[in-house]
C-alpha cells in the first residue's frame, strides 16, 4: 500500500505562483511514474504533468513553459512549481503514482496506481 499527501494548495493571484509538494509513503518498493493531475467542477480530469524516475518529463500543452514538475527519489517527493497562474488552472490537484508496492518480504509485489486526496488551488483574477 501506498499513501499520498499534497500539500501547497491555497488562493493566489493571477500572475502569481505556487508550488505543490506531495509526499509518498507506505510499503513502497519502486515508484516508476508520478505525476499531477486536475480536475474542476464538471470536467474532465486533466494530467498536467508527469515524470518517471529517470527524471523524463511530459506536460500538458496548457501548463507548458509555466510549470516544472520534479521529484526527489530519495524522499519520495514529487513536486509542481506552478507560475504565472491563470484563473483557467484553478481546480483540484491531484498526486497520482504508479508504483510496487508488497506488505511483508512474504508477499508478493504488487503494481497499483495511487491517488492522493488532493489540494485545492484557486487562481484569482
Amino acid at each position: 500500500q501506498v499513501q499520498l499527501v499534497e500539500s501547497g494548495g491555497g488562493l493566489v493571484q493571477a500572475g502569481g505562483s505556487l508550488r505543490l509538494s506531495c509526499a509518498a509513503s507506505g510499503s513502497i518498493v519502486s515508484i516508476n511514474v508520478m505525476g499531477w493531475y486536475r480536475q474542476a467542477p464538471g470536467k474532465q480530469r486533466e494530467m498536467v504533468a508527469t515524470i518517471t524516475s529517470d527524471g523524463s518529463t511530459n506536460y500538458s500543452d496548457s501548463v507548458k513553459g509555466r510549470f516544472t514538475i520534479s521529484r526527489d527519489n530519495a524522499k519520495n517527493t514529487m513536486y509542481l512549481q506552478m507560475s504565472s497562474l491563470k484563473p483557467e488552472d484553478t481546480a483540484a490537484y491531484y498526486c497520482n503514482a504508479a508504483a510496487v508496492s508488497r506488505r511483508n518480504a512474504w508477499a508478493p509485489r504488487k503494481s497499483g496506481d495511487y491517488w492522493g486526496q488532493g489540494t485545492q488551488v484557486t487562481v484569482s483574477s
